[in-house]
């Protein structure tokens, strides 16, 4: 049996006590008391570290350490965005399953600062099964069910509830959520700003080149949220089964998709893929056994 370890680390925290307000004190307070009980009955396997954030940080993101690799979620603040087929994605790029755009509402939540890398799979799951080999290149060949039995010995290490976002949760992080830019790609209106594509790292460059698949996640720009390769890099799985035709009947306060199908959602589109298929409002799906050497994952809390 593997056990869960919360730490806390407060460190490099000054407190002056006559200039702080009662409520921080009583936060700190609390927080030391949470991590003397946790050291007191849990032993080290898992760390949640909170040492050296700003305060802004604490709100932002939260990284965690799991067998001595650690990974970054980032907070993102719910709220109401057009998803499918705006205005920004063209008038010939956007696809049938991507309209009508409509209006969605979303809670806060987390997400995956990046894509889970091989080195994060392969300390909670003891193998890689990825074809571009890369402790920091995202995960991929591998499939939904996998990514399942991935998520559930993660969650058993670590005492948290990760899942794959739903394909709401996705669209409106890779749009910037309430910080959005309006862009057709996520982050940018130049693709190679932010993406790892087809021109850039499959037949642009050609089989023989280094630059050929995957590449180390986050060598790009993030979007407005600070999330990178949300465009490109790898396809990310997302927890809704796939209907074409779901957004003339999808509910607007946070729409789980429809609840049976044949296939699953995935999202970004990946290295080997021009650009019309990394735009955020693109839309591609598979049964959930499959695997492919550009199919990866995010996870969302």
């Amino acid at each position: 049996m593997i056990f869960v370890f919360f730490r806390l680390k407060l460190i490099n925290m000054p407190i002056k006590t006559k200039t702080m307000g009662k409520k921080v004190l009583t936060m700190l307070l609390m927080m030391f008391s949470l991590a003397v009980m946790a050291q007191q009955s849990v032993p080290q396997a898992y760390t949640y570290n909170v040492s050296n954030l700003t305060k802004s940080d604490f709100i932002s993101k939260r990284t965690f350490t799991v067998n001595g690799v650690s990974f970054t979620m980032v907070y993102v603040k719910g709220g109401t965005f057009t998803m499918g087929a705006t205005g920004e994605q063209g008038d010939e790029d956007p696809y049938d399953d991507e309209k009508p755009a409509h209006c969605v509402t979303l809670s806060d939540y987390h997400i995956g600062q990046t894509e889970v890398t091989q080195e994060l799979w392969q300390a909670v799951m003891g193998s890689n099964p990825s074809d571009f080999r890369g402790s920091k290149r995202p995960v991929e060949c591998v499939s939904w069910d996998d990514c399942q039995r991935f998520i559930n010995k993660l969650n058993s290490l670590t005492g948290e509830r990760f899942r794959l976002p739903t394909e709401a949760e996705w669209e409106y992080a890779a749009r910037g959520g309430q910080k959005s830019g309006g862009y057709k790609y996520s982050g940018s209106y130049i693709l190679g700003n932010v993406a790892w594509y087809d021109d850039n790292a499959c037949d642009g460059v050609g089989e023989d080149s280094p630059d050929y698949g995957t590449h180390d996640v986050a060598t790009k720009s993030p979007n407005e949220l600070g999330i990178y390769d949300m465009s490109g890099n790898v396809w990310e799985w997302c927890q809704d089964w796939y209907d074409g035709e779901y957004y003339s009947r999808s509910p607007q306060m946070n729409p789980q998709g429809p609840s049976s199908g044949s296939h699953r959602v995935f999202r970004g589109g990946s290295w080997s893929l021009p650009a019309r298929g990394c735009r955020v409002a693109f839309r591609g799906s598979n049964t959930p056994d499959i695997r492919f050497i550009y199919l990866g994952l995010r996870l969302a809390l």
